[in-house]
């Protein structure tokens, strides 16, 4: 059980490294024609197929969908004082954060007489997915509510699936009610998915969807947003990830309880730790083999670490070349030198640098969003903030002057083009005429 190796980088060849460093495939053979199909469902029956679908996949006799107000204020109300405090804790560095992250509209003369501008608009409705399972996660509700509600998205539609009682944890109802949101559904996996994405006669059609799921969700999410009638999503998604890069001079213990933190999400998260120092690696082992069995989710732990790499590399430089390659959803540097580390660190979702930085406050009430991409795409993607809720608009306005100083540059790029009328959309306005 929990049997981990350590593995040197440069006995590797260049064919092993690469395959080291590849994440598990993970198979949805025949996942796409079924979500495809509760999709075509929800998309045509609305309200009864998403109520035949809870009986179907839940195993539920549907309630009312959308829940009251007086639902809300009773789950607020009777929540533990010490979750509301810490809520409202977190919520407080949260909000701060993305305030100050807020997309600011612009002016600029391009040239004389000539304005261009660009604003942001907020995004209306707003669809957010919140997962129940095993761990309702209402640290979730706070990093999509919070920015959603900054952008200044007019309709905040929430989705959450039926636990076991056909209602959603009155937790997480709590936290929608603190976060100002107020249209929420019993509705969860994919059906929910489709729910917002076209409409239902109770939930509203959604112009873009956010937050994590299972693998039927993330199916879902990904043929909406294909979908000219479908809805935009937040991110591309996959199963969730920590790489830590530690020196000889890092707690092993700290060090396995990140590994643990990240690897308890699901069997199939993936966890690796980057080292120089062969006694550290060792001692690493040695913290989880002894932690991890007395965990709560020890079952999981035991196949998400089965997957988990453990490197050895010759020095930092080789470590944050390595990290920078596999670009991890969450990156610890816990060095001596983690801040030197950190600006050398190009693709990581959120890094979090030092010894008193777990991973866990990212998660919970640092300030930072804890929606990020994963799966290799923070390549190409960055951590969801409230620019993601608002789409940005450019305007142009030309005065006459400014037109007959710029118009023959745009005349002559549509000439090269072969596109006419572009160009005598500028010649009319100054005099010329067709073919002139």
């Amino acid at each position: 059980m929990f049997n981990m190796k350590v593995t040197r980088w440069s006995d590797l060849d260049s064919g092993e490294q690469r395959k080291l460093l590849q994440r598990p495939v993970f198979s949805n053979k025949g996942l796409g024609d079924s979500v495809a199909e509760i999709l075509a469902r929800v998309r045509s029956g609305g309200d009864n197929a998403l109520a035949e679908l809870t009986r179907e996949i839940d195993k539920l006799e549907p309630r009312s969908f959308r829940l009251s107000e007086e639902e809300l204020d009773a789950a607020a109300d009777s929540a533990d004082p010490r979750l509301l405090k810490a809520i409202a804790d977190a919520s407080e560095r949260i909000r701060a954060f993305h305030a100050a992250d807020m997309p600011q509209r612009k002016t600029v003369e391009t040239a004389p007489g000539l304005v261009c501008e660009v604003r942001y608009q907020p995004l209306s409705p707003v669809g957010l997915y919140i997962p129940g399972g095993s761990a309702p996660l209402i640290s979730t509700v706070l990093m999509l509510a919070i920015p959603a509600v900054l952008a200044g998205c007019e309709e905040i539609v929430m989705c959450s699936p039926p636990g076991s009682d056909g209602r959603i944890p009155a937790n997480i109802l709590a936290a929608a009610k603190l976060c100002g949101v107020s249209s929420v559904f019993c509705a969860g996996g994919a059906q929910a998915i489709a729910a917002m994405a076209y409409g239902t006669e109770t939930v509203p059609r959604c112009s873009k969807i956010f937050g994590p799921g299972n693998a039927w969700v993330t199916e879902a999410k990904q043929q909406v947003s294909l979908d000219p009638n479908g809805a935009a999503i937040d991110l591309p998604a996959g199963p969730s990830e920590v790489l830590v890069i530690a020196d000889a001079g890092a707690d092993p213990e700290f060090i396995a309880w990140d590994l643990l933190s990240q690897a308890e999400h699901g069997p199939d998260s993936q966890v690796v730790l980057l080292t120089d120092n062969a006694r550290l690696a060792d001692a690493v082992i040695g913290q989880i083999q002894k932690l991890a069995p007395s965990s709560p989710r020890a079952t999981i732990l035991e196949k998400s670490l089965a997957e988990s790499r453990i490197i050895l590399v010759s020095d930092m430089a080789t470590a944050i070349a390595l990290s920078n390659h596999y670009a991890p959803e969450h990156l610890i540097l816990n060095t001596a030198d983690a801040k030197g580390l950190a600006d050398q660190a190009r693709n990581a979702g959120s890094v979090f640098i030092g010894p008193w930085t777990p991973e866990s406050l990212g998660d919970y009430c640092s300030g930072t969003n804890h929606v990020l991409p994963t799966y290799g795409w923070a390549r190409s993607h960055g951590a969801l903030g409230p620019g993601d809720f608002m789409r940005r608009m450019t305007l142009q306005e030309a005065s006459r002057e400014a037109l007959a100083r710029v118009g023959p540059t745009a005349e002559i790029l549509a000439e090269t083009e072969g596109l006419d009328a572009h160009r005598m959309a500028v010649r009319a306005r100054l005099g010329g005429r067709g073919g002139n």
